[in-house]
C-alpha cells in the first residue's frame, strides 16, 4: 500500500492534530517518500511510536525530483513493503510534490490510502466564512508586480461570482503580497488571512480590504493562506 501521511502545520502540535491511525501506520512502515528528510525524521521522532529512525529508509521527493527518479525509487523498495508519503507540512499530494508518488503507485496497481490530517487550505476555507461550494486553490501567484496585479484583478472578478479564491506565498514574502492586495483590490472586497493555522498563535480573520488597510498584520515568515471573495 501507499499511505498518504499528513504531518503537522505548526511546531509541537502532533498531540492535538495527529490521529492515532497515523501513528499506527508509521509503526508498521519503514520506507518513505518525503519532501524533506530532516523534517520527516524530526516529525516521526516527535510521534514517539518506538521506531528507530536510523533504520528507516527515506527517498527525497521535492519539486525538482523527476518522475524517472520516483519510478526508480519504487524499484529499490522490497516487494510487499508498504510505503509512506510525508509532506513538509500538512497533507501530501495537495500543493505538494508527493502527487508523483501517487501517480506511479496507481500505474503499478498499488492501493493508495489517504489518511486524515490537517490541511491549511481546507482549515482556512472552513474558517473564512466564504463559499465552500465553489472554490479554487491557485498556489503561488506571479512574483512580478505587474503580472501579479493582473492576476489579482482576475481573482477579484471570479470572487464576485461567488467563487472563493485561495492562494499563498513564500512566508518571507507574505508582507509584500499583502501590500499588493491592499493596493490592487477594491476596498469592498473581502480578504481572509489565515496565519499559523493550528499553531498556538493561530490568526484567522476576515475583513474588507478597507478594514485591513487600517490595521495591517505582520505576516513575515509566518505560514499563511489568503482567501478572497467579494
Amino acid at each position: 500500500m501507499l499511505f498518504l501521511i499528513p504531518s503537522t502545520l505548526a511546531p509541537d502540535t502532533s498531540e492535538s492534530v495527529i490521529s492515532p491511525q497515523i501513528r499506527e501506520v508509521i509503526k508498521e512502515t519503514d520506507y518513505y517518500f518525503v519532501e524533506n528528510v530532516r523534517t520527516t525524521r524530526r516529525y516521526i521522532s516527535e510521534l514517539k511510536v518506538g521506531k528507530v529512525i536510523d533504520q528507516l529508509h527515506f527517498f527525497e521527493l521535492d519539486k525538482d525530483t523527476p518522475l524517472a527518479s520516483v519510478k526508480q525509487y519504487f524499484k529499490e523498495i522490497p516487494e510487499g513493503k508498504s510505503i509512506g508519503v510525508i509532506s513538509e507540512a500538512g497533507c501530501p499530494g495537495v500543493a505538494d510534490p508527493g502527487a508523483l508518488a501517487v501517480q506511479t503507485a496507481h500505474q503499478l496497481g498499488m492501493k493508495v490510502v489517504p489518511l486524515v490530517g490537517p490541511s491549511s487550505i481546507l482549515l482556512a476555507l472552513m474558517a473564512s466564512g466564504f463559499s465552500g461550494q465553489s472554490f479554487v486553490f491557485h498556489g503561488y501567484l506571479p512574483i512580478d508586480k505587474i503580472e501579479r496585479a493582473k492576476k489579482l484583478k482576475v481573482l477579484e472578478n471570479d470572487g464576485r461570482k461567488g467563487q472563493t479564491q485561495i492562494f499563498m506565498e513564500t512566508p518571507f514574502r507574505n508582507n509584500q503580497l499583502l501590500d499588493d492586495l491592499l493596493v490592487n483590490l477594491a476596498p469592498s472586497a473581502f480578504l481572509c488571512i489565515a496565519c499559523n493555522v493550528t499553531g498556538s498563535d493561530e490568526f484567522i480573520q476576515t475583513k474588507t480590504i478597507a478594514e485591513w488597510k487600517k490595521q495591517k498584520p505582520d505576516l513575515h515568515k509566518k505560514p499563511t493562506m489568503f482567501l478572497l471573495s467579494s
